[in-house]
């Protein structure tokens, strides 16, 4: 059976409390303690910042679901707690590949977010309607990752589509 939208709101959730762990205790003592260091990529160029940024947070939070979602878990903890999980067209364990283009895709307008973020803090060579059309794309593919499960059978998101996978209920909830 595919997983209703609620319970995928609900493991996401979940998901998202251990990216909020991860935020204040990796990130929080990285950044008191080597304040010095880090400030400088913070405040000079957007495009350093947004390398910086990506490397600390986009690239491991990419990393949780990628590899807990093609693991033999099929999902990531908020999912198995939800008793989701990720299977591709056939029903089994998705590979490498297409965990890695269900990622991109599915992170793509948070990271689109964080490059118009900086270019709007920092000084820029894009202009202001430049950055404002890219912040309008990522509440287009927001809304349209949100509503695309309702619309389809499979309840499946523009990202599941793209890289043939679906988020199914487990058949035996697991505690």
């Amino acid at each position: 059976m595919y997983a209703p939208l609620k319970t995928r709101i609900c493991a996401f959730l979940l998901d998202y409390l251990v990216i909020a762990v991860y935020g204040v205790l990796v990130l929080g003592t990285l950044s008191v303690a080597f304040r010095s260091f880090f400030r400088p990529l913070f405040t000079g160029s957007p495009a350093i910042a947004e390398l910086t940024g990506f490397a600390l947070i986009t690239l491991p939070v990419s990393l949780y679901f990628l590899l807990c979602e093609r693991s033999d878990w099929q999902g990531t903890w908020g999912k198995k707690k939800m008793s989701l999980r990720v299977v591709d067209g056939s029903g089994r364990r998705i590979g490498l590949s297409r965990s890695i283009l269900r990622t991109a895709i599915k992170f793509l307008p948070w990271e689109m977010a964080h490059f118009a973020v900086w270019h709007m803090i920092l000084p820029s060579n894009f202009s202001g309607g430049v950055v404002i059309g890219i912040l309008i794309m990522v509440y287009l593919a927001v809304i349209s990752y949100v509503l695309s499960p309702l619309l389809n059978k499979k309840k499946q998101t523009i990202y599941d589509r793209i890289a043939g996978t679906a988020v199914i209920r487990n058949e035996q909830r697991e505690d």
